[in-house]
């Protein structure tokens, strides 16, 4: 904000008349007008934030209760979880909103515009992450009119990973901690692992007993939906690093090697 608010002292000096003592009325006026700028700008910036804040509340109970919805096979929180999805839409509505708004009205430069950027790509994420939570819930009510199969289970250690990814990218975001925002990458692939093992696991399960074939193809979607999830963390750790120190670390990990 301070590089703004030098611009803009910086055109004023150029606008002087030249007559004596032009130059330090125009100056001396200048603070509060200024002050008022910045505090509105930061007003802004904080109901923007807190907007953002508020999805992310909401996309992570959606998380938990659609796999709630899986694991304790309770077709009601699933269906909680499809129903509040309509509050994560109108969240990211607004947050776009706001932030087009403040580009608008105060021009902000360097980190004050990555700020806006930054918060408004965490919205869109947010908003896909309780897409695969709505995934996640019809998939769940699926299996559960479909008798009881243990392999529900191996969506555990997924879901955990998938959540702690995400818990973590918030967390990099708030506070601003880059250190924690590079720890996300390769915790996303060890969640890819996870997701591969499952589908070959079950894979080999149908051919054993085709019965099954309705419930483990649910569990495999259940758990590329999570994986994406993961996806959706990390690109939030990604522009949680970019807001901080204003280098793209997008797709700076490596390939992934073939087995």
């Amino acid at each position: 904000m301070f590089d703004w608010v030098s611009k803009r002292l910086f055109l004023v000096a150029k606008a002087g008349t030249g007559k004596p003592g032009t130059f330090a009325i125009i100056v001396l006026g200048m603070p509060d007008r200024v002050r008022h700028i910045i505090t509105s700008f930061d007003t802004a910036l904080n109901n923007l934030k807190n907007d953002v804040l508020m999805m992310s509340s909401l996309a992570e109970r959606l998380i938990e209760n659609a796999m709630q919805g899986v694991l304790k096979r309770d077709s009601n929180l699933c269906n909680m979880t499809i129903a509040d999805d309509e509050e994560v839409d109108v969240l990211e509505k607004q947050v776009d909103k706001e932030g087009i708004e403040i580009m608008i009205r105060f021009h902000p430069v360097a980190s004050d515009i990555r700020q806006v950027i930054a918060t408004m790509k965490l919205g869109a994420n947010l908003e896909r992450v309780a897409d695969q939570s709505v995934a996640i819930a019809r998939r769940a009510k699926k299996i559960n009119l479909l008798p009881a199969v243990p392999e529900v289970s191996l969506l555990e250690p997924i879901y955990r990973a998938a959540l702690g990814i995400f818990r973590d990218s918030l967390r990099a975001f708030v506070d601003g901690d880059s250190q924690l925002a590079l720890q996300l990458k390769p915790r996303d692939r060890h969640l890819d692992g996870l997701n591969a093992r499952l589908s070959d696991k079950l894979a080999n399960r149908m051919v054993a007993d085709p019965k099954q074939v309705p419930a483990y193809l649910n569990i495999i979607f259940i758990a590329r939906f999570l994986e994406r999830i993961g996806d959706h963390a990390t690109s939030i750790a990604e522009d949680a690093f970019w807001q901080e120190q204003a280098e793209d670390i997008r797709h700076t990990f490596g390939a992934v090697k073939e087995e």
